[in-house]
């Protein structure tokens, strides 16, 4: 898919507005330090306006310039427009800064092969979120077709064995209209040595507050 069609999924209403961020981060986020943040793929804001309503200096990634807009728009309404800062940029090609952000998000988008640019990206201390669709045994409606797409089995746990892992699931939901999600996540730090710091885990049932309840989010951002 490209960037025009993109931009006109989102100009149509197809894609939601006002998606709503990811249960794990918004979970953990208050344990999480503040700081500067970077969104990859930040289609129409989905943890990019949360995290800039919770006092995160955002930079949100995306080459949509219609999804930035609504960004834009939305951070605006809510009266932190001077906390998002849209970037419209390839993220197969973008030069991700070095140790600049104590925070950095990507939720469905498949681009295993800027892990490392993330990472690197990270200040020392910084955590990095990054969720996506699993290739899935059972039929799964919800998200792209392609299984290149989709993580592999414990791909993304892989991916993230250089960093020290705070969390990690692989779980399939049920999604309204009885559509079915597989879902990886993880969030890690950049951290080193015998002796690190580590969040506070949710308590159930709070985990997952509110869970992701617009199913039309579920689609990759991967052509």
């Amino acid at each position: 898919m490209t960037d025009t069609d993109w931009d006109e999924r989102f100009a149509s209403g197809e894609y939601p507005r006002a998606p709503e961020p990811s249960p794990v981060l918004r979970a953990y986020e208050p344990s999480l330090p503040g700081g500067r943040a970077l969104d990859v793929a930040t289609g129409t804001g989905r943890n990019a306006v949360f995290l800039a309503d919770r006092g995160y200096d955002v930079d949100a990634l995306d080459a949509s310039a219609e999804g930035l807009r609504i960004v834009r728009e939305r951070a605006a309404e809510r009266g932190i427009g001077d906390r998002i800062e849209p970037i419209r940029a390839d993220i197969s090609t973008y030069g991700f800064p070095t140790e600049a952000y104590d925070l950095v998000t990507m939720s469905y988008f498949h681009a295993l092969d800027r892990f490392a640019d993330l990472v690197e990206s990270l200040a020392p201390g910084g955590y990095l979120f990054v969720e996506g669709h699993l290739r899935s045994a059972e039929p799964s409606p919800s998200g792209p077709s392609d299984d290149r797409y989709r993580f592999a089995a414990n791909e993304l746990l892989r991916a993230g064995l250089g960093v020290s892992v705070r969390y990690y699931d692989e779980t399939t939901t049920e999604r309204p209209g009885d559509r079915r999600r597989a879902t990886a996540r993880l969030l890690a730090q950049k951290s080193t040595g015998g002796r690190q710091s580590y969040p506070e885990r949710p308590k159930a049932p709070d985990r997952w507050p509110g869970g992701e309840s617009d199913s039309k989010a579920e689609s990759g951002r991967n052509p």
